[in-house]
């Protein structure tokens, strides 16, 4: 296959939204079913890309083969993301005329947008403005801080109309790392960041902490170290962590005594506590805890699940 076939290829496949590319591609029905399994789905467009463009060399994709593949793609609804441009302006500006949008197209489908908010007597504060991330086909947004909290429905309501989408999804969920945004929203943490060496086995990368340890430390329990060193990696996996810069937990608890007549136990108003972890890189932070003998292991789901649930913001009350 040459490289223009190759190109030619490339550039088709990366049209198809990710949502639909395994539909495209066993439509297609030219690369077997054993050779998709062996393609990670859930890594970064390009690379993914890249991969299917090898086994279509592999494979020695002809002219023919490369035209199929194009007539199917122009059978499924593609994302026109220039309707979705006109389609956000248009929103906007029918319900507030003193706002500037601009678009700049990036990476993997999706645009940065930057709109710099007025009011109906003031001319948009472009030293104030507001970012937002949109990943075409999916209903998620990445957007910095909004000064206007009053604009921010209104924002909603244009991303919701303007991507086809019935709602879009609201996290609590805050970093100023887009990178580690995206990767928790899109479950690719576990892959997008792996760095590491999973091939050592544990006892092999227990001993090696070990060596580069103070000689004089006196090692009591091996055999706890190395469950702890296991739960750790079972819990965090054995690769970076997103970065995250805090979690913050609301409690409402209502008192508990059996003693009678205690004051605190007949409050109806529940007790209000707030917690706030905070690091350079949060995750990180708490994955070393219990290595360094400073928590127990397991850690608590509470700490744990930050990724997996994609929060970290938590309210807990009691059932």
């Amino acid at each position: 296959m040459d490289e223009t076939l190759a190109e030619f290829i490339k550039r088709t496949i990366l049209k198809i939204p990710m949502t639909e590319m395994m539909t495209v591609l066993k439509a297609w029905d030219f690369l077997s079913e054993k050779q998709l399994q062996t393609v990670n789905f859930r890594q970064r467009k390009e690379s993914l890309v890249h991969d299917l463009v090898l086994l279509c060399e592999e494979k020695r994709a002809s002219v023919h083969d490369a035209a199929l593949l194009d007539i199917i793609c122009e059978d499924i609804d593609l994302f026109d993301m220039e309707q979705f441009k006109s389609s956000f302006v248009k929103i906007l500006r029918r319900a507030l005329k003193n706002v500037t949008v601009s678009f700049r197209d990036a990476e993997e489908n999706s645009v940065w947008i930057r709109i710099a908010w007025g009011t109906q007597y003031r001319k948009p504060n472009q030293y104030k403005p507001v970012y937002v991330v949109y990943y075409s086909q999916t209903p998620y947004v990445f957007t910095s801080s909004c000064q206007l909290k009053s604009n921010i429905p209104l924002l909603g309501q244009a991303l919701t109309v303007a991507s086809n989408h019935h709602k879009i999804v609201k996290m609590d969920l805050r970093s100023r790392y887009l990178d580690s945004l995206k990767a928790i929203v899109f479950k690719q943490y576990n892959r997008n960041f792996e760095t590491h060496n999973t091939t050592v086995p544990l006892q092999e990368r227990t001993l090696e902490l070990d060596i580069h340890m103070d000689s004089r430390i006196i090692h009591e329990n091996r055999i706890e170290k190395e469950r702890v060193q296991r739960v750790t990696q079972e819990t965090f996996g054995d690769y970076p962590q997103p970065r995250l810069e805090f979690a913050q937990y609301k409690l409402e608890t209502k008192f508990k005594s059996d003693f009678n007549g205690d004051i605190l136990a007949e409050r109806k108003e529940p007790l209000r506590c707030l917690i706030k972890f905070s690091s350079p890189h949060l995750l990180e932070a708490l994955k070393a805890l219990a290595p360094a003998g400073i928590a127990d292991a397991p850690l608590s789901p509470l700490l744990t699940c930050i990724p997996n649930k994609g929060m970290n913001y938590f309210k807990i009350r009691d059932k």
